[in-house]
């Protein structure tokens, strides 16, 4: 616990929390930073005199956060360290939660807990507020948001391996150690219980994340220090919300992307013109890829009408490669036959009734791809109002769901989620991208399910291979939904997707809550079957 003139009653009450824990086997190292206060002194005396497991040490001088956290850090004995302000206050079972966490898993070297904030109101009644369900490891959510926060344990001899806290990045220095130690660690754990009381006062960022703008600075500062030594060839930036990163990363410009469009020609009125939805999905495309080395295919039904495709050969020239089917709709084996005629070493499956808004979108959507462990990314898709129509899938409590459907354009998420990348346990096929050495090694899409679940089904895949899946907040485009088919969903469908993974029960990337209230009907966001048949998804 690094101390610097800390409010009195409340450095006592961080203390009190630590000595009234239920599990004794623990040591409480104080670290002045010189703050040069008699009766913070006096208090540090009493408390080394009262209890012979906590220890004081006093700098010579006033080094920071980071210095002050390092002194402290020298004199540890336990096999792990636990991060603690000077205001704050653990529950009771914190420290025995942790140490059974360990028992569990004893290759655990980073562990994180559930948070929730304090604050004391008139006479002193306390009121705890603004509880942080965070999700299990995510390390994509982790450069954006140092969502891990309190409480943080890490194993003693990884953070001296990693050389301890660097005052490079006072503010948000444990955002940089966590970082640094999670590029190492064998195992991180989440702890699913809420052990660790924040206070909130004007000048803390548990109050604003306004209050101290160099902490912003500093973990944009410790991300790109990240990126570079994960080598990963992209630039940290101040994200949309306070004290979030957004990573903006490069794709190699010989890295061939095949982008997939399934289409039957249909049109409908888009901002009151009537339009042909795949002309318009392949200009918008075109218009903001970033990227170069692009071919566009084309999987088109045999009836449609055929000055679509002259009008195609025009908008996208050599980049162009047509597929034609002619068998009854399956959205997934015309996936699967453009990927057969595709070349790139990338594949990006898009609905024909999408637009795409960012700029640079098939270069943000594809670089993360890059990385090792990355299976598959998707995009944030909105309705044309705006609104979202996308913001990861969420598989949990026997159903699957789109998370925030139907939220508004300004609504930021639970704890910033619609405006950070982050893991997500699927994405819909409506716009996702996969390497093609993935797609053929779990089969693409499976077309026993030609018209639902293929997207959850092909999710479900990826992470049974290892690959992680990235939903990317900045990656941005509108679709139009389902105007080019029809939304309804078949029984045989459902049951062939829950005999294959079961009915989910746990979402690990889920953090709660990812509802959103808005008018309609809730079996349009989550379908929860009393029984097999009575399964539905979101549609691809």
């Amino acid at each position: 616990m690094p101390v610097y003139r800390p409010r009195i009653a409340y450095f006592l009450d961080a203390v009190d929390s630590v000595r009234a824990q239920s599990l004794g086997d623990w040591e409480l190292i104080l670290a002045d930073d010189r703050s040069d206060d008699a009766s913070l002194d006096a208090e540090l005396n009493r408390l080394a005199a009262l209890d012979p497991r906590i220890r004081v040490v006093r700098r010579e001088d006033n080094g920071g956060i980071s210095e002050a956290s390092n002194s402290a850090l020298a004199l540890a004995r336990g096999e792990f360290v636990v991060l603690m302000d000077n205001d704050d206050l653990l529950t009771t079972d914190a420290l025995e939660s942790m140490a059974a966490a360990i028992d569990a898993d004893p290759d655990a070297d980073y562990l994180y807990s559930d948070e929730e904030k304090i604050e004391v109101g008139p006479g002193l009644a306390r009121r705890y507020f603004d509880a942080f369900r965070k999700p299990d490891w995510s390390p994509e959510r982790l450069r954006a948001q140092m969502y891990c926060g309190h409480l943080s344990v890490l194993r003693r001899s990884l953070v001296a391996a990693v050389g301890g806290f660097d005052r490079r990045f006072d503010g948000s220095q444990d955002h940089d150690l966590v970082l640094r130690v999670t590029e190492r660690a064998r195992r991180v754990v989440h702890v699913p219980r809420i052990l660790y009381r924040w206070r909130v006062s004007p000048s803390s960022t548990a109050g604003s994340g306004a209050a101290k703008p160099y902490t912003w600075d500093a973990g944009v500062a410790a991300v790109d220090a990240h990126l570079a030594r994960v080598g990963i060839d992209g630039a940290a930036a101040r994200g949309r919300i306070t004290n979030t990163v957004r990573i903006s990363r490069r794709l190699p410009a010989g890295v061939r992307v095949s982008v997939i469009i399934p289409t039957n020609g249909a049109s409908g009125r888009i901002r009151g013109r009537r339009r042909v939805h795949v002309l318009g999905a392949v200009r918008s495309l075109l218009a903001r890829a970033g990227h170069e080395a692009l071919e566009v295919v084309v999987v088109w039904d045999s009836g449609m009408d055929r000055r679509i495709l002259d009008r195609l050969r025009r908008i996208a020239g050599d980049r162009l490669v047509l597929v034609e089917y002619d068998r009854p709709f399956n959205f997934s084996e015309k996936c699967n036959l453009g990927f057969l005629a595709s070349s790139g070493d990338v594949v990006v499956l898009l609905n024909d009734d999408i637009e795409v808004l960012s700029d640079r979108f098939v270069a943000e959507l594809c670089a993360p791809l890059l990385e090792p462990g990355v299976g598959m990314t998707g995009a944030a898709l909105s309705y044309e109002d705006g609104s979202v129509q996308h913001g990861g899938h969420v598989y949990a409590d026997h159903g699957w769901a789109e998370a925030y459907r139907g939220a508004g354009p300004d609504e930021p998420g639970y704890f910033f989620s619609l405006r950070i990348n982050r893991e997500v346990a699927g994405v819909t096929a409506a716009c996702a991208a996969l390497t093609r050495a993935r797609y053929a090694q779990i089969g693409g899409l499976d077309t026993g399910l030609p018209g639902n679940f293929n997207d959850v089904d092909l999710s479900y895949k990826v992470r049974r291979t290892g690959g992680r899946i990235l939903w990317l907040a900045e990656v941005r485009a509108t679709h139009f939904e389902s105007r080019t088919r029809d939304r309804s969903y078949h029984p045989a469908e459902a049951a062939r997707l829950v005999a294959r993974w079961g009915l989910p029960e746990r979402d690990p990337y889920l953090a709660q809550p990812w509802r959103h209230d808005y008018p309609a009907d809730l079996d349009d966001q989550v379908r929860r079957p009393a029984t097999i048949a009575a399964v539905g998804a979101p549609p691809a």
